[in-house]
């Protein structure tokens, strides 16, 4: 099992990378929202033709593709992808509860736009007071909070004064995000499938090994008692389930919040554990292996996110914005990495496919733009490496 992380652009990287060396790519390109302020989030690079073109050639026939986008921009993606010589194979749904919209209050716009200032109107209205243990308690309703963390209860300055913005109270633009779409894709196979698998060893699902138990799908702490994975390819071999447990993958997936249990029928939402899930990622699974990384502050100066209004951005080792979780990694990759292969991100961040290829015996190549996300991806591989062994 190794690892190698390449600095610099993907369109340079990627041309030194062999013909047909890679098993399988899983990796979350920019969405191109221009999220949080970022620059490398608007760059068109997920739509472009190129790139894909070589992940194509560098994938051995039959090898797989798993790709994150944005509801918005998926479809540029895919017809990119689609446009480089991959077929699409299927779509995978990841479904969560903890996105927050990036909508515009139009009645506060208004008030703006006519020279009200609510929180000059109401000036003073959110004074706290520290808490026994250093946190904070809200004076208005009550609640205790996070240190640092603004409480979300109905705020006075959101009253509209004018009478436009009354006329428009309660107008946003945006939905809530609620699922992020991954494309599915597969390298052209040569022959059939059963002549592609013994020559290049890649072409097929690792079905077995991703099938979900009664309890759900996920292993490691958050998952939820009785959580079940089915093989992990450390010892080389495919892994079997329990007989009679273990459900077909499908293509959705959920964090487990109760919010998104709501959505399926059944007591408690218990009929989501026929599908795979895993919590969105914490804190510690973040920062994992970064202990000797400098804190890092969020936000890029002329961000803005809607409806976050002044709430803070408290510093991390791990300050990139969109880590997905280890385990739902772990998973992507197995589901399409034969044991013993080699997993390529070209879009790398802070390393968390890295970190599930890794922990899936795998070995693993990335290739990053940013110096700094580089070395957090490095050491939180690392650390991941070191806990496989």
């Amino acid at each position: 099992m190794s690892h190698v992380i390449h600095i610099g652009s993907n369109l340079d990287v990627l041309p030194t990378l062999p013909d047909n060396s890679i098993d399988s790519i899983v990796t979350d390109p920019p969405y191109e929202l221009g999220f949080m302020g970022k620059s490398w989030d608007s760059t068109g690079i997920a739509y472009n033709v190129g790139l894909w073109r070589e992940c194509l050639r560098v994938l051995k026939p039959g090898g797989h593709l798993l790709a994150f986008s944005g509801s918005r921009t998926y479809h540029r993606m895919t017809c990119a992808i689609e446009d480089a010589g991959f077929e699409v194979r299927d779509q995978i749904m990841w479904v969560y509860g903890s996105g927050f919209p990036k909508s515009h209050n139009i009645s506060k716009a208004l008030d703006k736009s006519a020279g009200i200032s609510r929180e000059d109107k109401f000036e003073g209205a959110f004074d706290r007071f520290a808490g026994p243990t250093g946190n904070k308690k809200c004076d208005k309703c009550g609640k205790w909070l996070v240190s640092g963390s603004p409480c979300q209860c109905p705020r006075p300055q959101d009253e509209p004064q004018s009478q436009e913005a009354k006329q428009w109270d309660g107008w946003g633009t945006a939905l809530k995000p609620a699922h992020e779409p991954i494309c599915l894709a597969r390298k052209p196979i040569e022959g059939t499938v059963a002549d592609n698998v013994l020559k290049w060893s890649v072409g097929g699902i690792n079905i077995d090994a991703c099938r979900v138990g009664n309890e759900g799908g996920c292993a490691g702490a958050g998952a939820g008692a009785g959580a079940r994975v089915f093989g992990n390819g450390l010892n080389g071999t495919f892994a079997k389930p329990v007989p009679g447990l273990g459900r077909f993958p499908a293509n959705l997936m959920h964090d487990g919040s109760q919010e998104v249990l709501e959505l399926f029928p059944g007591d408690e939402g218990a009929s989501a554990a026929r599908f795979f899930y895993c919590p969105k990622a914490s804190k510690a699974d973040r920062d994992e292996g970064c202990k000797d990384l400098p804190d890092r502050e969020w936000k890029q100066e002329g961000a803005a996110i809607p409806e976050r209004e002044n709430r803070p951005f408290i510093p991390s080792k791990n300050n990139h914005p969109t880590v997905k979780p280890t385990e739902l990694m772990r998973y992507l990759c197995r589901l399409v990495t034969p044991p013993g292969g080699t997993v390529l991100d070209p879009f790398t961040g802070s390393g968390s496919t890295g970190r599930g290829a890794v922990l899936e015996g795998l070995n693993f190549v990335g290739i990053e733009l940013s110096a700094e996300y580089a070395a957090i991806a490095e050491a939180r591989i690392k650390a991941a490496a070191d806990k496989s062994r």
